[in-house]
């Protein structure tokens, strides 16, 4: 599984609209931790298919979802159960980290 491409338009109804929990990252083309998250984040889709939906929004395209989720710094990542933000991580993180949380809230369902 890949990471889906999230637009204005496609928000709500992918993540919202999930039966499974969805891991969005806010980044930016031009951002090096940004691209530093890439292959773990393609790794986690992989992993966790099934599980949970990995996401993308670039946030120099789509404004209007940064400033809805008052996203300051790229990257950060937001956990959504039910449609509902559950927890953030902002600034480049390993893979370790991204797990762990992962682990707590997945475990928590």
């Amino acid at each position: 599984m890949s990471i889906n491409i999230l637009t204005s338009d496609t928000f709500d109804p992918e993540v919202a609209g999930s039966d499974i929990p969805v891991l969005v990252v806010f980044r930016a083309e031009w951002s090096k931790p940004c691209r530093y998250l890439e292959p773990a984040l393609e790794q986690i889709a992989h992993d966790y298919q099934g599980e949970l939906k990995v996401g993308r929004v670039d946030a120099d395209q789509c404004p209007e979802l940064t400033e809805r989720f008052i996203v300051e710094s790229v990257p950060t990542l937001i956990l959504f159960i039910d449609g509902e933000e559950v927890e953030r991580i902002v600034g480049a993180v390993t893979r370790e980290k991204i797990e762990e949380m992962l682990l707590n809230r997945l475990g928590e369902g």
